[in-house]
């Protein structure tokens, strides 16, 4: 699986402390992450809780990642702005046991976290024991286990009605401000890291023209 890290600017000084400790928890299981930034509080490109869940909607859309691992000062913001978008199943997680309950209840494909709130003392173990419970199984498992069965129905019906409620997320993205979807996309690395992975070649021909 690979999994992508998004930091916005109120939280980004933390950027090298979330990555290792995410890679800590998640490279022994074969998984790799790949580190979209922000990766500190001075650079050039200042991502917005809103231009977050357009990175992550391009990320998943393009087939580039697997997962997201979000957040902003109370995880809030990030996961409503994800949410916001097609392709992208995005819960919130203050600990070890909502990571979990996420990962088999609700089988997403992000997660926000609160990098901010109640971020003190022991705020990096907090955080390796959140990814170690998300990716510890195999998601959508069900939690508990014999309520598996309507919990994995109610998934299905839930994908159904995001199909009918989303447009595609290429109809999307030449609607919104241009500066807006041109600043979430314009990390050190995203181009790199995009152009090279992406499934998608409708979705990566309107990046591309929004970036020109």
């Amino acid at each position: 699986m690979k999994i992508a890290l998004i930091n916005e600017n109120s939280q980004a000084a933390k950027n090298a402390v979330i990555e290792q400790t995410l890679k800590k928890a998640v490279e022994k299981y074969g998984h790799e992450v790949i580190n979209f930034g922000m990766y500190s509080d001075g650079d050039a490109v200042q991502l917005t809780y809103v231009q977050v869940g357009i990175l992550a909607a391009v990320l998943l859309g393009g087939g580039v990642v697997d997962y997201v691992i979000t957040g902003c000062g109370t995880g809030e913001g990030a996961m409503l702005a994800c949410n916001s978008f097609p392709g992208v199943i995005c819960g919130h997680a203050e600990d070890a046991l909502d990571a979990y309950t996420f990962s088999q209840i609700n089988d997403g494909n992000a997660l926000a976290i609160p990098f901010a709130k109640g971020y003190g003392w022991g705020g990096d173990l907090n955080l390796g024991y959140i990814f170690e419970k998300l990716f510890a199984e195999p998601s959508g498992q069900g939690y508990p286990r014999e309520r598996a069965v309507p919990e994995q129905r109610n998934k299905r019906i839930l994908d159904e009605v995001r199909k009918a409620a989303y447009r595609p997320l290429t109809e999307i993205l030449p609607d919104l401000d241009p500066a807006l979807v041109r600043g979430a996309l314009s990390g050190e690395k995203f181009g790199e890291l995009f152009f090279a992975s992406c499934r998608d070649e409708a979705l990566a021909a309107v990046v591309k023209r929004i970036l020109a």
